[in-house]
């Protein structure tokens, strides 16, 4: 089967595709057929991404003057490390996770009702640069038939990258900050010290030193699992209307959301789950994808130091960022990230749906969420849970 007619098939949905001999060819791992279709999976996968790339404009994410005076005069300047938590610590800010936390998160539950805040993963959905989403189900169906009784199967085959497309949760290997050099990978330092060299120090790679197998310090899969507080800071219901690309929410909007939803201050908790409603996802998620990527509304400098105070465990946005995009600071380019994520060990939820929390009123309740221990990667997908 040649990599041209692979692509052709895929695209048809495999249609023609048929009986029991080829499906169960596909369903061998060491299977020609297979391998041929998995590469032409990927194959497919590279072509949208080459579509998706024309869908944005990736210099407004790129600092003016990157090369001028390094991190200093920026949030970064300072050296973070050693975490609060200890020198080897790979945890961050779910450390904040226990019965304290899940006892606190369950008196939040008066209805009961459940709010799924994740989206579809699907074909069309928003991608940021050349990130890539491509499903197949590889055989029509994949398996079978066997036994008497004739039991058939549908397996499938995903490109993607499987943490950082749809709603996404960022680990801590994620997001870092050049301290030095350009190449010195001992000085491109992420949460608690660690270095690219940490990261990808494998000797049981090829024979190498340097390995592209997941991340060997910071994978996603060292995460706890999220029972906690979530708190709902309804901006866009307060501004009466959708915000606009490169919007920033200030810390007086933050409190001005805790006053006009009834709350305080206090309501903000070690801990809990911080998320900001700017309508962005709601009004062009797969209705404009290429205003949803050109920019956003979110937090900047000043509230991401505000929350970092309040020691949330994970922001969490309607966007795909949760910061302003682009920052009013032209030589700034995903401060908030390496605020939370690379200082202070805070995770980061994007493209989470608020919509419905809004409309029901719902600005306290108990946030669960559990990431999927991909063990080396630097994120992952998932589906949160708000109840009520």
């Amino acid at each position: 089967m040649s990599d041209e007619k692979s692509l052709e098939q895929q695209e048809q949905g495999l249609e023609g595709v048929q009986g029991e001999e080829i499906t169960a060819d596909l369903a061998q791992p060491q299977s020609p057929r297979r391998r041929e279709f998995i590469k032409g999976a990927a194959m497919a996968g590279a072509a949208a991404g080459a579509v998706s790339v024309a869908m944005h404009e990736l210099d407004l994410v790129k600092p003016a003057h990157a090369a001028e005076g390094g991190i200093e005069g920026t949030p970064m300047a300072e050296k973070w490390w050693p975490s609060k938590w200890g020198k080897e610590d790979q945890v961050g800010a779910t450390n904040w996770m226990s019965p304290k936390t899940t006892m606190d998160a369950a008196s939040q539950i008066k209805s009961g009702k459940v709010y799924s805040l994740g989206r579809v993963y699907e074909v069309g959905m928003p991608l940021f640069g050349a990130r890539v989403f491509a499903l197949r189900i590889p055989g029509a169906p994949t398996g079978g038939a066997y036994g008497k009784n004739q039991t058939l199967w549908h397996d499938e085959i995903l490109t993607t990258e499987i943490g950082q497309v749809g709603t996404q949760f960022d680990g801590l290997g994620h997001i870092g900050c050049r301290t030095g050099k350009p190449g010195e990978s001992s000085k491109e330092v992420y949460y608690n010290g660690f270095s690219t060299t940490d990261l990808h120090n494998n000797s049981e790679a090829q024979g190498s030193t340097v390995g592209a197998y997941g991340l060997q310090k910071l994978g996603v899969h060292n995460v706890k699992p999220f029972f906690t507080r979530g708190i709902l800071f309804d901006v866009m219901g307060l501004k009466g209307r959708m915000l606009d690309k490169g919007e920033e929410i200030t810390v007086a909007d933050l409190k001005a959301c805790l006053q006009r939803q009834g709350m305080s201050e206090a309501d903000v908790t070690e801990g809990c789950a911080a998320m900001w409603r700017t309508g962005w996802g709601e009004a062009l998620w797969m209705k404009d994808n290429a205003r949803f990527n050109s920019g956003e509304p979110g937090i900047g400098v000043e509230a991401a130091n505000w929350l970092i105070s309040k020691g949330i465990s994970v922001g969490a946005a309607d966007c795909w960022a949760i910061e302003v995009v682009p920052n009013p600071d032209p030589n700034l380019a995903f401060i908030v990230h390496q605020m939370f994520i690379t200082r202070n060990g805070i995770h980061i939820l994007e493209n989470v749906r608020l919509d419905h929390l809004a409309a029901d009123k719902v600005y306290k309740f108990a946030f669960i969420f559990s990431p999927l221990p991909i063990k080396g990667a630097t994120g992952s997908p998932g589906n949160p849970l708000a109840v009520a």
